[in-house]
């Protein structure tokens, strides 16, 4: 599956559904036309994008079923909505969000990079991660789904680099086999200690997960 497909999988039926950064809305056009939810709220802070996720969502827009808000991260919406997508942002970013905002009742995050700060935070914040995962569409992507309540999970530190669900899969060995010869190319280029002693630490977690 594409990218947009894996995103699209873990959606769960409910009450209320917010796509935030939409971009083109395509997960929302999704989850309104499989029926999962008739109540969507699209967000982007760019009001140009925004627009092309009205065009496409235009149909359920005027039957009601779609609201578009232009607002920065979770400003404009409701904080008893039940599920929210954040995807194609930086971790830090989806933290900074969740950090200013709120955390969902339930989430699907798919994070660009550092991902293993953001599943930090959201254990550090007591959620349950009910699914931590990685897929490939020409690029390797994180994935985390879960729920603000009723967490206190104890990750590995593998598990908190690469995500629980990935550990022991086909596409986290091919990611980790990619990513060990860039960190050693990098350790061999370093002369920083302090940055060599991370390098190190990367290398020894993808020889773990290669072992």
């Amino acid at each position: 599956m594409g990218r947009i497909e894996e995103l699209c999988a873990l959606v769960d039926p409910c009450a209320s559904f917010a796509d935030v950064g939409c971009d083109h809305g395509y997960v929302s056009r999704h989850v309104l036309k499989s029926g999962k939810c008739g109540n969507v709220l699209i967000t982007d802070i760019s009001a140009k994008c925004l627009a092309k996720a009205e065009k496409l969502l235009a149909e359920y827009i005027e039957a009601g079923k779609c609201r578009a808000v232009c607002c920065d991260g979770l400003a404009g919406v409701p904080t008893d909505t039940e599920q929210v997508l954040i995807a194609g942002m930086g971790g830090e970013e989806i933290i900074k969000i969740l950090s200013e905002g709120f955390i969902p009742q339930k989430f699907i995050l798919q994070p660009m990079k550092n991902a293993d700060k953001l599943r930090k935070f959201l254990l550090d914040c007591g959620c349950k991660l009910t699914y931590d995962g990685i897929f490939r569409d020409e690029k390797f992507y994180f994935v985390i789904k879960g729920e603000r309540a009723g967490g206190k999970q104890d990750y590995s530190p593998a598990e908190l680099a690469f995500g629980r669900d990935s550990i022991g899969g086909a596409v986290l060995k091919e990611y980790a086999a990619i990513e060990l010869k860039k960190s050693e190319a990098h350790l061999a280029g370093c002369a920083n200690a302090v940055r060599r002693e991370e390098i190190l630490k990367e290398i020894e977690l993808f020889k773990e997960i290669l072992q």
